[in-house]
This record gives C-alpha cells, sequence and structure tokens, in this order.
C-alpha cells in the first residue's frame, strides 16, 4: 500500500510539474560566440526533462568568475525550477587597473542569446543575475536589452567602485576595532591614489542612469550582514531611484543573517557553506510567479550600517600620484644622501645625533608606512592583532616613529648656528638637504596620516 502511495505521489508531481525535492539538476556544457567575435563556455544547470522553463544568466562578481559559489546558485535556481546558464567570465584585459564594463555586459547578451535558444527555455522568460560587481554590470546588459525578461541583482552598489571600496576599508578596519588616521587617513588616501593615478578600475562608473532606464521587472537583495556591498544605502538608493521615474515593478529585499553572497554568516565577514534559508526559495518563487509577482512595488526595511557610505573627494594637483612619487624620493634621497656623505670628513658637522636621529626615524617611517599600506590594500584581514587607542601595534609604533622625526628635526633646525659654524659650503649645502628631506617627511606623514590622531 505504501509503494502505491509512494508512486502515486510522484505521477501527481511528474504531471503537474512539481520539482522533486533535492532532484539533482542536469548539467550541459555549451560554447557560444560572444559580440566581438570570440568563444566562450558554459555550463546550463537545468531541471531534469525540463521544456519551456523560465531562465536564468549568471553574472560574475569580481575575480576571475572560477568560484564554485556560481554552481551553488545555478544548482539553487534548477533546484527551484529555473533553468541557469553559468558561463566563463571574460580574463582577457581584466585587471585591478582595467576592466570594461560595457563590453562584459555584451558578454552578458551572448549568454543571454545562447540560453534562449536552449530546449530546457521558454525564450520569453529568460532573465539575468548578477550578483556584487555584477549588480553594475547585469543592470547594463539588461537596459541594452530587449530579450531580458527580468532582472535579479545580488549585493548590487548604488554608488560608485571606488566609494563603494572605501566603505568596505572602513567597515573591515572599525569591525576589528580601529579608528583614527589608519582609517580616515590612511585608507581613504590609498584608494584615492590609485583612483588619481587611473589604477583603479570603473572607479567613477555611476550606475543610477542605467537603472533610471530599467523596464524589466527587477528583483533586488542584500544580505543584512554584508561588509562588502553598504545593504542599506544600497536599498534606499535603489528605491529612491526608482520612484523617481515612477518605476513600479520592483522587488527590493533584505535577507537576516546573509553575508555579501547570501551565504550564511556569523559576522559578515566569514561565510558557512550553502545559501541562507530562504534566498533561494525567494528568487524561485518570483521569477516563476512574473509577472504577478512584480506587480506592485515592494521593499524590506534597509538593513542597518554601522556608517554611511561616502564618495570619495578627488584628489588635487598637489596630492597626485605624481607629486606624491616626487616627494617620496625627494625624502628618501635627501635622509640616504646625508647618511652616505656623512664619510667624506670635510662634510662632516657637529652634534649629529639629533640628524642621524632624524634619517634613520624618516627612512624607517616611510618604508614601514609604505609596507603596512600594501599590506591593508592587498589583504582582507578583520584580525590586526593587538590594539592600542585603535591603533594597531606597527601603526603606532610608525606615528611614534614620526614623532621622532619630527622632534629630531627640531633639534638639527635649533642647533643651526653651532652646527655650521666653521664648515665649509659642502657641509652647509649637506645640512641643508638634511633639513630639506625632514620638512619633506613632515609633509609626507602628514597626508598619510602618520602625524595625525
Amino acid at each position: 500500500m505504501l509503494r502505491r502511495i509512494i508512486l502515486l505521489v510522484l505521477l501527481i508531481a511528474a504531471v503537474t510539474g512539481i520539482p522533486a525535492a533535492h532532484a539533482q539538476p542536469a548539467t550541459t556544457e555549451i560554447t557560444f560566440q560572444r559580440g566581438d567575435g570570440t568563444t566562450t563556455t558554459g555550463t546550463v544547470y537545468a531541471p531534469p526533462g525540463a521544456t519551456g522553463k523560465p531562465g536564468v544568466v549568471l553574472v560574475h562578481g569580481s575575480g576571475d568568475g572560477t568560484g564554485d559559489h556560481y554552481d551553488v546558485v545555478a544548482a539553487a535556481f534548477a533546484e527551484q525550477g529555473v533553468v541557469a546558464l553559468r558561463y566563463a567570465k571574460r580574463t582577457e584585459g581584466y585587471t585591478p587597473a582595467h576592466r570594461d564594463y560595457s563590453l562584459l555586459a555584451d558578454d552578458v547578451l551572448s549568454a543571454l542569446a545562447a540560453l534562449r535558444a536552449r530546449p530546457e527555455v521558454d525564450p520569453a522568460r529568460v532573465g539575468i543575475w548578477g550578483l556584487s560587481e555584477g549588480g553594475w554590470v547585469a543592470p547594463l546588459a539588461a537596459s541594452r536589452s530587449g530579450d531580458a525578461a527580468f532582472l535579479i541583482t545580488v549585493a548590487a552598489n548604488s554608488a560608485t567602485p571606488s566609494a563603494q571600496q572605501n566603505w568596505a576599508n572602513e567597515t573591515r578596519l572599525a569591525a576589528s576595532g580601529i579608528r583614527g588616521s589608519m582609517a580616515d587617513v590612511l585608507a581613504r588616501n590609498a584608494i584615492r591614489q590609485l583612483v588619481g593615478a587611473g589604477q583603479f578600475a570603473q572607479a567613477g562608473y555611476d550606475p543610477i542612469p542605467v537603472l533610471e532606464r530599467i523596464d524589466q521587472p527587477v528583483l533586488a537583495i542584500w544580505g543584512d550582514q554584508d561588509r562588502l556591498t553598504p545593504p542599506g544605502d544600497s536599498l534606499r538608493e535603489f528605491q529612491r531611484t526608482f520612484e523617481r521615474v515612477g518605476k513600479t515593478n520592483y522587488t527590493l529585499r533584505t535577507l537576516p543573517n546573509a553575508q555579501h553572497g547570501g551565504q550564511p554568516t556569523t559576522d559578515g565577514f566569514d561565510k558557512l557553506p550553502g545559501l541562507v534559508p530562504g534566498y533561494a526559495e525567494l528568487m524561485g518563487t518570483w521569477v516563476n510567479g512574473l509577472p504577478g509577482t512584480a506587480d506592485k512595488p515592494s521593499a524590506d526595511d534597509p538593513a542597518v550600517q554601522a556608517h554611511a557610505l561616502r564618495e570619495l573627494e578627488p584628489v588635487a594637483w598637489w596630492e597626485a600620484a605624481v607629486v606624491q612619487l616626487v616627494l617620496l624620493f625627494v625624502v628618501i634621497a635627501a635622509l640616504s644622501g646625508y647618511a652616505l656623505t656623512g664619510w667624506v670628513a670635510a662634510w662632516r658637522l657637529r652634534g649629529g645625533l639629533p640628524a642621524r636621529i632624524l634619517v634613520g626615524a624618516g627612512l624607517v617611517g616611510v618604508v614601514g608606512a609604505v609596507v603596512l599600506l600594501g599590506y591593508l590594500l592587498t589583504s582582507r584581514a578583520t584580525d590586526f592583532g593587538p590594539l592600542v587607542f585603535g591603533r594597531t601595534l606597527p601603526w603606532l609604533g610608525l606615528q611614534v616613529v614620526a614623532v621622532v622625526a619630527v622632534l629630531a628635526l627640531g633639534f638639527v633646525v635649533a642647533g643651526a648656528r653651532s652646527t655650521l659654524a666653521g664648515v665649509g659650503t659642502a657641509a652647509r649645502v649637506r645640512w641643508a638637504v638634511l633639513v630639506g628631506g625632514g620638512v619633506g617627511f613632515v609633509v609626507w606623514a602628514l597626508y598619510w596620516g602618520l602625524l595625525v590622531p
């Protein structure tokens, strides 16, 4: 009797199209041509035996797009009765200093055409999903397409990439307990310098004009524990933008206990396996229920953020990368030059201890700050070791070194009369070079926060 009941349930499920629980999606490898004539590959994830289903193209976040997170999302879509295409991301010419959102959006449209041609899908019900950086690229693709049926964004930003990255850095440092100049000056000026030097790809890309042009139904999702994209500010700006242009077919959702990619998290920085409960079901129900699920505007309360997003001020001429590099070179050359020329007896000066302290402290401060800045920009560390007054021990040490250098410079200048008494022109030039290097160090240290609380 039990066997008959099970067979009857399975028969009803097959007839009515109800997906079997935990059914493994069928995967198919495909190759398709991009708009520039090059080819790429992709994997189609579909419910077993699917025909005429809605479909979705997955658009990558930053990086090379090889993470298995996209497989998890694609499989989750398939389990919800939605065919998903994960394609290989274009990595040629894609670097931190260069990437072309317009070209990436064209690739999305090529992938969209490839999926719409598949027998598993209804071509009139195929849309686009974009995560993080894909939250800039996917809307751009949708705004150019009359074929995309809908748009889903996850962790999309309403601000420029440079502002987003600065917010993420501030969030990471603040969560570590860091406050003061290391976050307010060092990290912020580092991003501004990269932007000003043209080494931050798409730094000023403005997503708002693109959002204003999107006609398709939109489902935008943020995790309330997102530490890379400001979830509250982004939801609010999406809603303001859509209301301003009179768009009504949008749904804005905040997932509880979810990090940047929609995975479970304990603090927003770690990511536990799988997807946060309700995430896949939300997307599946919304896509399968279109257009009814987007027939009126709907928005959750914005997530609470520790601090608001701020746009970056452009660098002034005097703080441009070239000026900074010249100043850095002058400081190093002047301090090193003073030390090296001390081997010449005729150039030696009296009372050399403050000068030696200035040279040593200045060089340590410059080299240490550059190394620490590089670590800050290239790592995603959230634990920086013990803190004193909200400062890491290396940063506090560098600040002490900078103060010592300033005091030593003061002694060098104050003792100029006795130091230069009776010495030759070469020694006087050597002293002036030292003072010039010290002054340059003070200017440099102020800009990068070594002499700021």
